[in-house]
């Protein structure tokens, strides 16, 4: 029956070894004597096929149940065959015996030797018995092939001795690596689980970067002493800023990089990770305290498509402590935090985009009510100013009374109409009955018909088309924004509204008027001083921003003002916009 282990016997490749060194001196003395004729060598062949298949038992990591006894007593009874039909005593292989108790050694050291050494002399004297005069030299050669044994037996209990040594060292060696890769597996999982279990910005880097410290170093003493210096740097303005970092000094973690040269600009550049040597003598890195004693680096690019975050950095005073596994464990980790910054910012961008939102609800509720006050409240209180004149006139001036009359039927026209504008422009239903060319021309109606403001529409209809529901109500909420600043601020008597296609993809709105105009640099410098005034180019960024599209002002003072926002109708064209090459 025949087992299969996990790991070679080296003490099988052994005898298997010195049995082919013993076979081949068989031969050779063989052929030296004219004695290697198959009638007296055919058991040499046998030999040579049993070692072939122990050969491919020991490759293929099988063995026999009862292997070494087996092995043994197979050589035993072969080399004994040869030793019978080559003449014995006096034949050219009297020497074959030593072959069993080299086997007998290797396998059972002294007990296997002497065992081996003893069987094949119990042969010998048997055969010198059996000749007259060979009885002397049979036990001659018996009592050396005991000492042999002995000898052989000493030096194969040392062999195996140190075998097992060796095999217990490569185990330990081997369980020992086990156990590092079950704690990096152990912290690859941890930093997994924290950050995704986490949407904390400050703790998604912190977290990164302990934990990657911590599955290069399993073993705690280690990562205690260990001088590995890190970084996390995030772009911010423009510019590279440390987000969390290990062994940095405070002014370190001041520093700011234009990752205009060096290791970051390639890192960035290639988007690869980078190993490098030579800290030092980085441009950029050269002056962090905290890296100076370093020989070696790895720089990670932290980017997830068109989206580049920032680089996750190791430095080590060793040149060598970052191998090809540490490397790819860097990697590993450096993907999962991309994934994790990715989704912290994100949800970073939601509460911000919460707290806009809360904000533009907030001035639209403003808005609303300073509309209110300033048309249809105004308006309000002046015909009950009128209606109490009229009162008043109806007993002593009945014709100015009726005047008065015709005068607040007037006023009160005005009021609805603007009523009904203010309705149009909170929830226009022709839009999501009709569409945005019909929305925008009653819009352009609406203009006309209350404040008397003349504007033209061109719109193309097969951009409309390409349009989804949602994008076109952000689409007429920044025309009618436009078109009501333009109003209320150029004195332009014609406001110009025109939507075309420009390439495939990518639409272009505008709207054109030849009114006052203003400083564009100058307002947009001053929005924090002038919130109220400058809210209106607020709107237009935002929703430009809603429909992924790119807002263009060009206005200057007296040369009346153009909004321009190109607008894409796919993903393809969105990232043709905002990412040309």
């Amino acid at each position: 029956m025949l087992r299969k282990y996990d790991t070679p016997y080296m003490a099988d490749w052994f005898a298997i070894s010195l049995r082919w060194i013993m076979l081949v001196g068989l031969i050779v003395s063989l052929g030296l004597g004219d004695k290697l004729e198959f009638a007296i060598s055919w058991p040499l062949g046998f030999l040579i096929l049993w070692n072939l298949a122990m050969t491919a038992m020991a490759g293929l990591n099988v063995r026999m149940t009862y292997h070494r006894p087996i092995s043994i007593l197979a050589d035993l009874v072969l080399t004994g065959a040869f030793f019978w039909i080559q003449g014995g005593l006096r034949g050219p292989a009297v020497w074959t015996g030593l072959l069993p108790i080299l086997t007998g050694s290797i396998y059972f050291e002294l007990p296997g030797a002497m065992l081996a050494s003893l069987a094949f002399s119990v042969l010998m004297i048997f055969t010198g018995a059996q000749s007259n005069g060979d009885l002397p030299l049979a036990l001659t050669i018996s009592i050396t092939m005991v000492v042999l044994s002995v000898v052989f037996g000493l030096f194969g209990r040392r062999m195996i001795a140190h075998m097992r040594k060796n095999r217990a060292l490569w185990q330990d060696t081997e369980e020992k690596k086990a156990a590092m890769q079950t704690e990096r597996m152990r912290a690859i999982y941890e930093l997994t689980t924290t950050l995704s279990s986490t949407l904390s910005y400050k703790r998604v880097l912190e977290s990164a970067l302990n934990m990657s410290a911590a599955a290069l170093n399993p073993d705690p003493e280690q990562l205690l002493n260990d001088p590995l210096a890190g970084a996390v740097m995030l772009f911010n303005g423009g510019k590279l800023r440390i987000g969390s970092a290990r062994r940095f000094t405070n002014a370190d973690m001041r520093a700011t990089f234009d990752a205009a040269e060096g290791v970051l600009k390639k890192t960035l550049d290639e988007g690869d990770p980078i190993f490098f040597k030579d800290v030092g003598s980085d441009p950029e890195l050269g002056c962090v305290v905290g890296l100076r004693n370093c020989t070696s680096g790895y720089c990670f690019p932290l980017r997830s498509g068109f989206n580049v975050y920032g680089v996750l950095l190791f430095a080590h005073p060793n040149p060598e402590y970052f191998t090809p596994d540490r490397r790819n464990l860097l990697d590993i980790i450096g993907r999962q935090a991309v994934i994790a910054i990715q989704n912290a910012r994100l949800y970073q961008d939601l509460v911000e985009e919460k707290e806009r939102m809360v904000e533009i609800h907030e001035e639209a509720r403003k808005k609303l009510a300073r509309d209110l006050h300033d048309g249809p409240t105004q308006s309000v209180a002046a015909m009950a100013m009128r209606l109490n004149i009229t009162r008043r006139m109806l007993v002593k001036d009945v014709k100015g009374a009726t005047e008065e009359i015709v005068k607040l039927e007037e006023l009160a026209h005005r009021t609805t109409k603007e009523i009904r504008h203010m309705l149009f422009t909170l929830r226009p239903l022709i839009l999501e009955s009709q569409g945005l060319l019909a929305a925008v021309q009653a819009m352009s109606d609406k203009m006309m018909e209350t404040y008397s403001q003349k504007v033209t529409i061109n719109i193309e209809e097969r951009v409309t088309t390409q349009l989804e529901m949602g994008k076109q109500g952000v689409i007429f909420y920044i025309i009618e924004e436009a078109v009501n600043n333009a109003r209320k601020h150029a004195a332009a008597p014609v406001i110009a509204v025109n939507l075309r296609l420009v390439e495939t993809g990518i639409a272009l709105l505008e709207i054109i008027d030849n009114g006052l105009g203003f400083d564009v640099k100058a307002m947009s410098e001053s929005y924090d001083k002038r919130a109220n005034s400058s809210l209106g180019m607020v709107n237009l960024r935002e929703r430009s921003e809603l429909v992924n599209g790119l807002l263009q002002i060009d206005s200057a003072v007296g040369k009346g003002t153009k909004v321009q926002v190109y607008i894409p109708l796919s993903e393809d064209a969105a990232d043709r916009l905002h990412h040309p090459r």
